[in-house]
């Protein structure tokens, strides 16, 4: 044979070689990087989400690996995620800053029905540096680092916040219709303990209601939640107030055992929850049981039953800032009683996820990612609140000043339940005041329901 055959015939096999190698190639086959480089750190992220994270068929296939790691992960994310985020454990600067994790309280700007504006303090976290300042539920804050708050400055002044390691405040008290006893505040950057459970019991004409304040989920609170059902149950309780209007939700194991504690006729095995993932995750569902085990120290659920309540009904007292554990404690009672919301709709977050880490030792990564790995349902199989859960009693806590301090059976959202209970309606006397509520200082977008995978 001819040389020009031979030459026609290896050319002919490498143009198949080629064909076959492209034909295998896949679109998103990923370069090799440097170990340590940031592109290496954001190829982890990638495979990470693809695993995990609820919208992962829809994320891009061919994202720019050369950005900032902040930046490459949100370039991976559903535009309609509100929540997941990124942090990298070896550089403050990279977590969620908000008045509240900094300082320890938080405000909002509201319009008057008289037109003016009102800047009022509606919580003060107990042991926070803004207690410790002297702040106090109810005070007006007339200025912000010497500045006075209008609608149009204060969102620019609550983030300048975030980017300062003081805040100098002045404040006074509300007093009909005006500010009186204004004085200036110094509030120093600080920690803020882990915040207790707050308890009281009313009794009108014998009838006893328990009022129990929850700020969060934190893990294992099982047995200060025990202890507090304990107390409840001794009195002789008939009728639960929980006030979630606050609480940006944490740990869904702690959530369960609180939910324990409620209703009648549940047992270990009535199924508390389902998780939704992607095609990875599946469908996961857990009882009353599996879902408290989950959680450390945890107490477990024969013992809370010890000390439930058997309720055929709850009443709950929410906001804007009333998010994930705290909605699902909300969504996940009514299968077994009667939930009476009482306040404004919730946040909107029926979602949950887990922390994503580097788990080698040592660890190379430090980055940790937390997405939006599943959608939460009840036993009925109802969730789908990502518009948030509306109550049925539509209360502004705003309407009526100054703020009572929490727990004051004539607190706005408070008494409307307590009138509930004992009269069997509400007062709407208050409520047809015109208060618009044109800021607030609250963050809830970065707090993601805690799954306690083991």
């Amino acid at each position: 044979m001819s040389n020009t055959f031979f030459k026609t015939q290896l050319l002919a096999l490498i143009i198949l070689s080629f064909l076959i190698i492209s034909c295998n190639r896949t679109d998103d086959e990923v370069p090799n990087f440097p170990e340590g480089s940031t592109e290496s750190v954001n190829v982890w992220v990638q495979d990470s989400m693809r695993r995990y994270y609820y919208w992962a068929d829809q994320m891009p296939p061919k994202p720019n690996y050369h950005l900032p790691v902040k930046d490459f992960f949100k370039s991976l994310l559903l535009p309609l995620d509100r929540f997941s985020f990124i942090v990298n454990t070896s550089d403050a600067s990279t977590y969620p800053r908000s008045v509240r994790n900094m300082y320890g309280f938080d405000y909002a700007v509201l319009q008057l029905d008289n037109g003016e504006i009102a800047t009022v303090i509606k919580l003060v976290l107990k042991n926070s540096p803004a207690q410790n300042a002297g702040l106090e539920r109810g005070m007006i804050i007339k200025k912000i680092n010497g500045q006075n708050i209008t609608a149009s400055n204060a969102e620019q002044l609550t983030s300048s916040i975030a980017e300062k390691t003081q805040i100098e405040l002045t404040v006074g008290n509300w007093q009909n219709g005006s500010v009186i006893n204004e004085k200036n505040i110094t509030v120093y950057y600080g920690y803020t303990f882990e915040q207790p459970l707050m308890s009281k019991i009313f009794d009108k004409n014998g009838k006893k209601t328990g009022y129990l304040y929850i700020y969060d989920f934190p893990d294992g609170m099982s047995q200060a939640l025990n202890h507090k059902f304990a107390e409840f149950k001794s009195a002789g309780v008939q009728d639960l107030v929980l006030d979630l209007r606050y609480n940006y939700g944490g740990s869904v194991s702690s959530a369960a055992a609180l939910c324990a504690l409620i209703p009648a006729g549940i047992s270990a095995n009535s199924q508390f929850i389902t998780y939704k993932g992607n095609k990875n995750g599946g469908e996961v569902k857990r009882s009353f049981s599996q879902q408290i085990a989950y959680s450390s120290n945890s107490i477990g659920f024969n013992a809370l039953q010890a000390n439930s309540l058997d309720l055929q009904k709850v009443y709950i007292l929410t906001s804007k800032s009333t998010a994930s554990a705290s909605e699902i404690v909300i969504n996940n009672l009514k299968p077994y009683m009667e939930v009476i919301q009482v306040g404004e709709v919730t946040l909107g977050k029926d979602m949950a996820g887990f922390v994503i880490e580097d788990k080698r030792k040592p660890k190379k990564i430090t980055w940790q990612i937390h997405p939006v790995i599943y959608k939460v349902f009840n036993a009925n199989g109802e969730g789908n609140y990502s518009n948030g859960i509306f109550p049925q009693i539509a209360v502004n806590e705003f309407i009526s000043l100054p703020l009572l301090p929490l727990g004051d059976p004539d607190e706005i959202l408070l008494s409307s339940v307590m009138n509930k209970i004992y009269s069997k309606s509400v007062n709407t006397e208050a409520q047809s005041k015109s208060v618009k509520v044109l800021f607030q200082s609250d963050s809830p977008f970065t707090v993601l329901s805690k799954l306690n995978f083991k």
